[in-house]
């Protein structure tokens, strides 16, 4: 493995990482707040971005190089409100698509290929990530402040019943 592209997986190990905490920050301050949908929601998106770092961790140990695995940051215990925790995981998915960009740059750049394609699972990943942290961030704005309107969105989180429907699905009856 190229010393160039390792090194870029290894940040991407560390921001997959650092996601994970961030994001099991926000599923704990959401259920000491009796938000048990989006703290369930929360929890989901934490062990995905832990799955997301095991998965280059292995890519790289079976690639031949050494996977680094960092210390994080701490990350926030306080969030203002539902809204600020989904607009953070929007501007916070927007990032990790950005670093991703870059990664397939790097590989790009370094002719390798393999590497390359491994990484066309994680574009497709944050595609799906960005458009259910919109359908949310949508929802939530529409709510405002409306405490029975929140109600029933935790209450829908929880219940899974709020999905995205990919751009390239047609509708039925469309």
């Amino acid at each position: 493995m190229k010393e160039r592209v390792e090194k870029a997986l290894n940040d991407q190990i560390k921001k997959e990482g650092q996601s994970s905490q961030f994001y099991l920050a926000m599923a704990s301050w959401a259920e000491s707040n009796g938000l048990s949908g989006t703290s369930g929601f929360m929890y989901k998106q934490s062990e995905e971005e832990r799955f997301h770092m095991l998965k280059l961790v292995k890519f790289i140990n079976e690639r031949g190089g050494i996977a680094i695995i960092p210390g994080f940051e701490t990350p926030p215990t306080e969030f203002e409100s539902v809204l600020n925790v989904f607009e953070l995981l929007l501007s916070h998915e927007i990032v990790i698509t950005e670093s991703i960009n870059d990664l397939v740059e790097v590989c790009l750049n370094e002719k390798d290929y393999t590497t390359h394609n491994f990484i066309q699972w994680y574009l497709s990943e944050q595609l799906e990530e960005e458009a259910l942290a919109r359908t949310i961030l949508d929802k939530v704005k529409l709510i405002g402040e409306d405490k029975a309107g929140l109600y029933l969105f935790d209450r829908d989180l929880e219940n899974s019943t709020i999905q995205i429907t990919p751009a390239n699905t047609v509708s039925p009856g469309a």
